[in-house]
């Protein structure tokens, strides 16, 4: 059997394509009406619906547990990782000689358009290749930040060293 719906002029019109026959009914009722074998408002109805809403909810406490679970596992990873010196994450594509390069020819006048053609990316995916001007001036932001707040930057180290002492309590948050 071949059933074919279309809307025209607030009414649905279903034509069967095996016997031509033509229906019309009023939009709203096709919307809005019974959910027809969907759900049964008798008791056995209701009761299948109240299993299927607490197997749902069930399962979306399953679902947050276990993420919950893995954000854990992961802080814990990270944790004992830096504890063994392993830091994740790319490297840097301004080396500390780069920086020093840029900071004394920038004292001397250049601009960092005019420093950064003769910049070399020392390893990684960009290996042989300039830096981009974008990752120079983040390099100078960066170290002039380090140079505005040297006792944050000595904590850093100091919070560093204690981790690699394994003397940290506990995971971070």
């Amino acid at each position: 059997m071949h059933l074919q719906e279309q809307a025209v002029g607030g009414e649905v019109v279903r034509q069967d394509g095996e016997f031509g026959g033509v229906a019309a009914e009023p939009l709203h009722l096709v919307l809005a009406g019974p959910l027809p074998h969907i759900y049964d408002p008798t008791e056995p109805g209701k009761l299948l619906f109240a299993f299927f809403a607490a197997m749902a909810e069930t399962e979306r406490d399953n679902i947050r547990e276990s993420t919950l679970d893995i954000r854990q596992s992961t802080w814990e990873g990270l944790d004992t990782a830096a504890r063994k010196g392993r830091h994740g994450g790319r490297h840097p594509v301004i080396t500390d000689d780069m920086l020093h390069t840029v900071l004394r020819r920038r004292a001397l006048g250049e601009y960092v358009e005019q420093i950064q053609p003769e910049l070399f990316v020392p390893s990684g995916k960009r290996k042989g290749q300039n830096p981009s001007v974008a990752s120079i001036y983040r390099a100078l932001a960066e170290h002039a930040k380090r140079e505005a707040y040297p006792e944050a930057v000595g904590q850093a180290h100091a919070d560093f060293a204690t981790l690699q002492a394994g003397e940290a309590t506990g995971p971070r948050h």
